[in-house]
This record gives structure tokens, sequence and C-alpha cells, in this order.
């Protein structure tokens, strides 16, 4: 069961990092049907094929490049819903019925997740649902990390008091930013701005709420945005706002975690995280948007909720576990 969740684990890390790169290559449209691709389980690649796909799709042109990454991204993504299909059913013969839930339901998010792809494409990229896509593929992530975590045995006692408050603001403050950062992706808006630290001009005066709608403006496609200006400006600035309140929290958190011995490497992971998170970031708008540093950045998101998840996680045994103080001194002077 374990290597099934480490496999399915990075499975589900390729998948997200391949979400990111089909989103900005512009391929979430590369197939305009699902699951296939132009009536087609592959991309179309002889001439027959091309002539077949103008004809069942004639206002989507068949980009071959474009196709072929939405096709990896999808077929990595059934390989991901076998795989947890697999470990929901292996979970029947475990006796802990912990597993057994969280198998099935880590089964019923990845059917989520599926129908979530396939309102992408049918919805034609509506940001709404491309957000609430990524966020699914977080979650799965997240929880096959946790269910990981849970099947190791820590390395020594844990004490996390008076830890549980700032881990629930730094994390609600960690979501929020990975749903403004969805929201940037999905409505097109990472170039909206091109200064630092904030935006070029007075980006106060061409604040706009209804940036923030989830239903947006009513259009036959999403692709590229339909926003106007303001309002792209509106997410990014909120974006990097946000992103500020969110690197302090963090940080502090991440101190308060290095003062206690046996979460020191957590606390050092959180705070490498939140600083290389940063610097990417920064490096998107001076360099603006390479490829691999907004793939990276992407993964970064990623990377910061797992080490927030097994914060947690340990976090959770200490409060479950108490161990007193003269314990912990004698666990340390052991290790």
């Amino acid at each position: 069961m374990r290597r099934l969740c480490l496999f399915a684990f990075g499975l589900t890390l390729m998948v997200v990092v391949l979400g990111a790169y089909t989103r900005l290559t512009d391929a979430g449209l590369g197939c305009p049907d699902w699951p296939g691709c132009y009536g087609f389980n592959y991309v179309p690649s002889s001439a027959q094929e091309h002539d077949a796909a103008a004809l069942r799709f004639p206002d989507s042109p068949l980009e071959v490049t474009k196709a072929r990454n939405e096709m990896v991204h999808r077929y990595a993504a059934g390989t991901l819903g076998c795989t947890i299909l697999l470990m929901a059913l292996w979970s029947l013969r475990s006796s802990q019925r912990a597993y057994r839930g969280f198998a099935w339901g880590l089964l019923a998010l990845v059917c989520g997740q599926a129908t979530l792809g396939m309102l992408t494409v049918t919805l034609n990229l509506l940001p709404f649902v491309v957000m609430g896509h990524l966020l699914g593929g977080f979650t799965i992530l997240a929880l096959l990390f946790l269910l990981l975590c849970k099947t190791r045995p820590p390395r020594m006692p844990y004490r996390g008091a008076g830890l549980g408050g700032w881990f629930l603001l730094a994390l609600g403050a960690l979501l929020l930013q990975i749903a403004l950062g969805g929201w940037t992706a999905s409505n097109y808006a990472a170039m909206a701005c091109l200064e630092l630290p904030v935006c070029q001009g007075d980006w106060v005066s061409q604040w706009q709420w209804s940036a923030f709608h989830p239903h947006g403006v009513p259009a036959q496609s999403y692709q590229y945005g339909v926003l106007s200006q303001d309002e792209r400006v509106t997410i990014h600035a909120a974006h990097r706002l946000w992103a500020m309140v969110t690197a302090g929290v963090l940080l502090i958190l991440a101190w308060r975690l290095w003062q206690q011995p046996a979460l020191r490497r957590w606390g050092s992971w959180l705070a490498l995280g939140v600083l290389m998170q940063l610097a990417l970031g920064v490096a998107n708008v001076v360099l603006h948007l390479p490829l691999a540093v907004a793939v990276a950045h992407n993964a970064g998101a990623a990377m910061l909720l797992l080490i927030m998840t097994g914060t947690g996680e340990c976090l959770w045994r200490a409060s479950t576990n108490p161990v007193p103080v003269h314990g912990l001194v004698a666990a340390i002077h052991r290790n």
C-alpha cells in the first residue's frame, strides 16, 4: 500500500507540473474534445487523420505541439486515476479503516478532477473551472503526501505547543495565495504588471472588484482571457500584495518551528521554500514570464503546500501524543 501511495504521489506531482506546462503553453484547448483528441485516442499524425480532424472541428485547427502537450497531460492523469483505483481496491484487504477511507476518498476526488478536466474543455477554459481544476490537483497531492507521512513513524517525539494557531493562519494564507495564483493564470493576468514591487502606473485607481466575480464575462471561449486590462491589473496586484502577507506569516511560522529541535528541519525547509518562491516570482516579472521559471513557480507552490502538510502532520501527532519536557530532552540526547 505504501509503495502504491509513493508511486501515486510521484505521478501526481508530475501531473501538477504537466498541468502548469499545458496551461502556460496555451495548450488547454489543444484538443477541442474530451477525453480524446479530434475524435482519436491519440494526437492525429497522418495526413488522412489531419483531414478528418479538420472536418470534425473546422473551427479549431489542429496544432500538433499543443495537442501533444494536452494529451500527455491526459495520459498521465488517466494513469494516476487507475493507480488510485488500485489503491482503493487494495485497501479493502487492509485491517486499518483509516487507510481505506483515505483511499476511497482520494478516488472520489480523482473522479471530481476528471469531471473538472472535462468541463475545462467543454466550457472553453472558464476561469473558475480552471482554477478549481488546479486546486483539485494540489489537494490530491497534499492528501497523498499526508498518507505517506502517516505511514512513517516519527524519528523523535514532537512538541508543538502554541503553534497550532500560527499553523492554521499560515495554511489559510498559503491556500488563498495558491487560489489567487490560479485565478491570475486562468485569466491570463500574469503579464498585466511589468514593474516591481506592485504595478505600473496608478494601480489603485484601476482597482476593479469585478475581476473576482466567479462567473466573469460571458464568452464563447476564455482562451487568452476576456477581462479588461484594469481587471487583469487588479488580479495581478492582489496576487502580489497577498504574496507579501503570506511570505511574512510563513517566515514567522518557520522561525517558531526552528526554535524547537524536533521541528527544526521543517522550519528550515519552509523558510527556504518561501525565499525560493519569492525569487521565482520576481524572476517571472523581470524576465517577462519565461516558461521554465513560470513552471518552476507553480511547482514551488506545490512544494510549499507539501511542507505545510508535513508540518501539520507533525503538529497533529504532538497534540494527540503529548511528550513531557523531560521526555523530549532525553530523546534529543539519545539522537
